[in-house]
């Protein structure tokens, strides 16, 4: 509970009037002061009614007060008192009074006096130690029925959803079941739902009926070998020979008998009209001989000789005509009549299948007919047996669905009840007397402190207050870690502001007119000049230095005074001993020319 808030329940308990007019927030800004704050401390925990002046007191004292008169504190009364000198009949009242009993008295009345003191102090202290704990234990009440205000809100809001799920579920369960349930004949209103609840009865009576009309249609228009000549292959449409061997058939028998004397009558007249045609023939060409040898008979005595010599040669080529007729008429002419004769049952024979062809298309029409009545009546049975099949396939989805939810349903009530059995273990519920240490029957507390404190290893005693600095230290290392966070997130998103800038100065840079890229600029490219300038007149003195080096290598070759010029200054930098010796050297060569 917050100071200011202590503050204004305190005013209440005083009796001020307007107290449940004022913000407990109003008055926080009194404790924060470090020398005020004891002394409001104390006024909320110890002052009482008690304490307070009562009206009459105060209106007497303002009566007082506005009379004008003056009004003296504790040492001016202590002063005016001792002033006040006691009156003749009292001093000798106590003169009468044994002295020393007196002061025994007044004894015993400051030990009295200074124990009453002790007790009021200790009772005040107890008392204010009474109201501070109670005002402690006020604010945890208050708060302790803040929260169970707000668990019994959401434990309320929860039991509303529960219940509207659970009412959800049942109404689902009750149309589900209806949906299942068989529905009454009689009822007209009821709609079935599934394939399963629809009645077959009209169905299978209408195809019971057109299947006995198939029937009858049928036995009418098929004959009792229909099913011999359709299912017969290619061989009964060849040609029958008309031997007399008809097999069991009578019918075919009797034509067969009928085109055998059709073809002995036809053979027979064939061949008489043969001879007849063969006589006329002869005759003819006979006469016409005889037409044309007319003249030559005149004179048949003049050539007697000629005459027998051809009449022999004549009688020959008859003979060997005749044989030749009797040939023919033996050899050739009776295969190539029967085969005429033969020819004669074609027509017939072309007539009669052309019949049974016709006669075969009409029953192939019919059976077409009965095969489209069969196939429409097929093709509805395996419709209705395709849609029981999928009818029972997701039948059997919905059972299993459902056997899974009763069996997650029962795995959470066993879940349930095991929490429920956890809930009411005695080690879990309050006890009159607080606990320090908790529990070894509480694994859920010892767990949470273990996953808390990260300590794994088994331990005798803990104690909630442990629990309690471990929950408060792993809270403050969780707000460090979001402060923490909180700055480097600062900091990262500084630094992408700085880079982004960075970047766009970057490209400002090296994209100066849109899209162009600057590969160079003015100030890079006039001090690359400049610096080319440089190596250009640097290039120049290295080229002169190398001339003038060369120069001085040819002197130095020719003159040897220069040479030795060049050896002493060499010895001037590198070697000051050897330049002495030689210098020395050389003055006395050069005195011991001069003397000489």
């Amino acid at each position: 509970m917050n100071c200011g808030d202590r503050f204004v329940q305190t005013l209440q308990k005083l009796g001020y009037p307007k107290a449940s007019k004022l913000d407990g927030q109003d008055f926080d800004w009194l404790f924060e002061t470090t020398d005020a704050r004891p002394f409001l401390d104390w006024i909320c925990g110890n002052i009482t009614k008690q304490n307070v002046m009562s009206e009459e007191k105060l209106q007497a004292f303002n009566d007082l007060k506005e009379s004008g008169k003056a009004i003296l504190d504790e040492k001016a009364l202590d002063e005016l008192m001792k002033t006040i000198k006691p009156d003749s009949s009292k001093a000798t009242n106590m003169e009468e009074v044994a002295i020393e009993k007196l002061e025994e008295e007044l004894q015993a009345l400051k030990k009295l006096k200074v124990l009453h003191v002790q007790r009021r102090n200790k009772l005040q202290m107890m008392a204010s130690a009474n109201v501070h704990t109670c005002l402690k234990f006020k604010d945890k009440e208050d708060e302790e029925a803040k929260a169970l205000k707000k668990t019994l809100s959401d434990l309320q809001v929860t039991s509303n959803k529960l219940n509207l799920e659970l009412q959800t579920v049942i109404e689902g369960i009750q149309k589900l079941i209806s949906f299942y349930s068989l529905q009454e004949k009689d009822s007209a209103t009821s709609m079935p739902i599934f394939l399963f609840q629809v009645l077959l009865d009209k169905y299978l009576s209408c195809e019971e009926e057109s299947t006995g009309a198939l029937t009858l249609f049928t036995k009418e228009h098929f004959f009792e070998g229909f099913s011999r000549c359709i299912e017969g292959s290619e061989n009964d449409f060849q040609l029958v020979h008309l031997d007399g061997n008809a097999g069991d058939d009578p019918a075919l028998e009797d034509k067969c008998k009928e085109m055998m004397r059709l073809q002995l009558a036809y053979i027979s007249a064939k061949h008489r009209l043969i001879q007849a045609k063969a006589k006329k023939e002869s005759l003819m060409l006979g006469l016409q001989w005889v037409n044309d040898n007319a003249a030559a008979l005149k004179d048949m005595g003049v050539h007697k000789d000629k005459l027998k010599l051809r009449i022999t040669s004549l009688k020959e080529e008859s003979s060997q005509i005749e044989n030749r007729i009797a040939t023919i008429n033996r050899d050739t002419l009776p295969p190539l009549v029967r085969e005429s004769a033969q020819l004669l049952n074609m027509p017939i024979v072309k007539g009669d299948y052309d019949v049974q062809i016709a006669r075969h298309n009409l029953y192939l029409s019919r059976q077409d007919v009965v095969c489209d009545h069969l196939m429409k009546q097929k093709a509805s049975f395996e419709l209705l047996q395709l849609g029981y099949e999928l009818e029972l396939r997701k039948q059997r989805n919905v059972n299993q669905q459902l056997e899974m939810i009763i069996q997650d349903l029962k795995a959470s009530a066993e879940e349930l009840e095991a929490r429920l059995a956890a809930m009411s273990d005695d080690a879990l519920l309050v006890s009159v007397k607080p606990r320090t240490n908790i529990d070894s029957k509480d694994k859920a507390t010892h767990g949470l402190f273990q996953l808390l404190d990260g300590d794994n290893t088994q331990k005798l005693f803990r104690t909630y207050s442990g629990l309690e600095t471990v929950a408060l230290k792993l809270s403050q290392d969780i707000r460090t870690a979001k402060d923490q966070l909180a700055v480097s997130e600062q900091e990262q998103s500084l630094l992408l502001s700085k880079l982004e800038a960075n970047m766009r100065a970057l490209q400002d840079f090296m994209y100066p007119n849109g899209n162009e890229l600057m590969l160079s600029t003015m100030e890079v490219s006039s001090n690359f000049e400049h610096l080319q300038s440089y190596l250009d007149s640097l290039n120049k003195i290295l080229l002169e230095i190398l001339e003038n080096l060369k120069v001085k290598r040819k002197i130095l070759t020719t003159s040897k005074a220069d040479k030795l010029e060049k050896e002493l200054y060499v010895y001037f930098f590198h070697n000051e001993e050897l330049l002495r010796t030689v210098v020395k050297s050389l003055e006395s060569q050069a005195e011991a020319h001069s003397s000489t």
